[in-house]
């Protein structure tokens, strides 16, 4: 079982390398790369493409390694004992599957997506350590081993907001998703607009690199962003003449799909002035 992409999905040559990777060796795939390229979207597709179920886990800043596995609600049980409910005879009424616990327990492959991990503590990912290497993981209220039916296929995503450790690093397949090229993002754009007039789309493909190529830029749009961009061109229906820029005035067109903060608005400003003003 290989992945070749989907049709509604532009996967390069090395990504589809990396996933048929991570499957042979079966190792979790570790996908970093800019916010908007496509990393959570990658897990979904290859989903689509293998016909494997998707479980997804998204992670915050106060999610636990131990809330993949199971949660005890304590609480809960103490209530209902104090009222004399029954089941508080039996603790599996009190535990709560984690996303980990729900793909081992798939009854056949499935894609785990561990979506940000970077975002939780430092402490998260080693704190997985044994249960991605072993596939099993021990109930300790209950007195039971979880093992997996079948190895799910594992991705996980990253936007590089901190370090991971090495002894995690060592256990993944990692890729990076570079930025796309523009016959790469033509192909994206294609896939969803595939009626866009190749005027239009070279004339706003040629100012959306101009941007992002633009020096003191503190956030560069992304792939998400362009075709947010292109939406609205499209629905108002502009023509390569109306996105010309000149020195007077340097924002793009509907500025708001591409630049996402004040200073790389303040940024565009202040190159106008400086054409105004001559220097």
């Amino acid at each position: 079982m290989k992945f070749t992409g989907t049709d509604t999905y532009v996967a390069t040559t090395d990504l589809r390398v990396a996933v048929n990777a991570a499957m042979t060796l079966q190792r979790p795939l570790l996908v970093k790369g800019e916010p908007g390229t496509g990393k959570t979207e990658l897990a979904r597709q290859v989903s689509t493409a293998l016909n494997m179920p998707m479980i997804e886990w998204n992670i915050k800043s106060t999610t636990k390694a131990q809330q993949g596995l199971y949660e005890y609600d304590a609480v809960s049980r103490l209530r209902d004992s104090q009222l004399g409910d029954a089941k508080v005879n039996d603790v599996g009424n009190y535990i709560k599957k984690g996303k980990l616990w729900q793909a081992f327990a798939a009854p056949a492959q499935s894609v785990l997506l561990i979506d940000e991990i970077d975002k939780a503590d430092i402490e998260f990912p080693n704190d997985l350590l044994q249960e991605l290497d072993r596939m099993e993981f021990h109930v300790y209220e209950t007195g039971e081993t979880v093992r997996a039916n079948h190895r799910p296929l594992i991705i996980i995503t990253s936007n590089n907001e901190k370090e991971l450790p090495d002894a995690f690093l060592r256990r993944c397949f990692f890729h990076y998703i570079q930025f796309p090229d523009i016959d790469t993002l033509r192909k994206i754009v294609a896939v969803h607009f595939p009626d866009i007039k190749d005027a239009l789309l070279s004339t706003a493909l040629t100012q959306f690199y101009e941007i992002r190529d633009t020096a003191g830029l503190k956030k560069k749009p992304s792939t998400s962003e362009v075709l947010d961009w292109l939406k609205l061109l499209l629905a108002e229906d502009l023509t390569p003449e109306d996105l010309k820029r000149d020195g007077a005035n340097a924002l793009p067109k509907l500025h708001g799909a591409l630049l996402k903060n004040e200073q790389d608005v303040h940024l565009f400003e202040r190159l106008a002035f400086m054409a105004r003003s001559g220097r």
